[in-house]
């Protein structure tokens, strides 16, 4: 049975079709024919976190990819293919890694309990969590942790994307794609440029996974 939760939002649907229409009479039929982004986006599945909104941009500017806690691991092939159709097909310049501060994915890694199936997708938290443990274990107290970790993860998944044979050979040949680590605040709706040196981290991943 459907909801009138669930009815109501064909007819937001059918509201914001007629703004649109209003606003520009060729507006859907501009964006029907092809895409050109320039940014893919990978962040966090969390409904909190609307990536076109929290970012201001169009239908049509952002490339989207969303899972728990914005990881990229390098068995995953959704997020994988994601991002090689990006760079080899769609050209993108730039791909943003877009993590937030008290995400429910980092929290839930940081405790030592089992979430059953969703603990295999927790590890590639958890390694991020192993591997910064002696920074993380000096800091004040849990909502401090979590927000560092947050911080963490999303340098870390940039490397593993800077890590790829396509993103290398594609930033050697053209000069883009370059990555970016962004943190969104909920508490204020802001989002950090976390300036992620680029350059010197393919350099220093280059040394063991130079794939040109």
């Amino acid at each position: 049975m459907k909801s009138a939760k669930y009815n109501n939002i064909f007819k937001l649907n059918k509201e914001w079709v007629s703004r649109k229409n209003k606003e520009n009479e060729n507006y859907f039929s501009d964006f029907s024919e092809s895409q050109s982004p320039d940014f893919l986006y990978i962040g966090c599945s969390d409904s909190r976190v609307p990536a076109n909104k929290i970012t201001g941009l169009e239908i049509g500017d952002l490339f989207v990819h969303r899972n728990i806690a914005n990881i990229v691991s390098n068995n995953d092939l959704n997020v994988q293919s994601i991002i090689q159709y990006a760079v080899e097909q769609l050209n993108v310049k730039h791909i943003v890694v877009c993590g937030h501060y008290g995400c429910g994915g980092v929290q839930a890694a940081l405790k030592q309990e089992s979430f059953g199936l969703l603990d295999n997708w927790l590890r590639n938290i958890r390694d991020v969590y192993r591997m910064h443990y002696c920074e993380l274990e000096k800091l004040p107290n849990i909502d401090v942790k979590i927000n560092r970790l947050v911080e963490l993860n999303v340098v870390e998944q940039c490397k593993n994307i800077i890590k790829t044979s396509y993103v290398q050979k594609s930033y050697i040949q053209k000069g883009y794609p370059t990555v970016h680590g962004w943190i969104y605040n909920m508490q204020n709706g802001e989002l950090v440029d976390m300036d992620i040196d680029f350059k010197t981290i393919l350099a220093d991943v280059q040394r063991v996974y130079r794939l040109e």
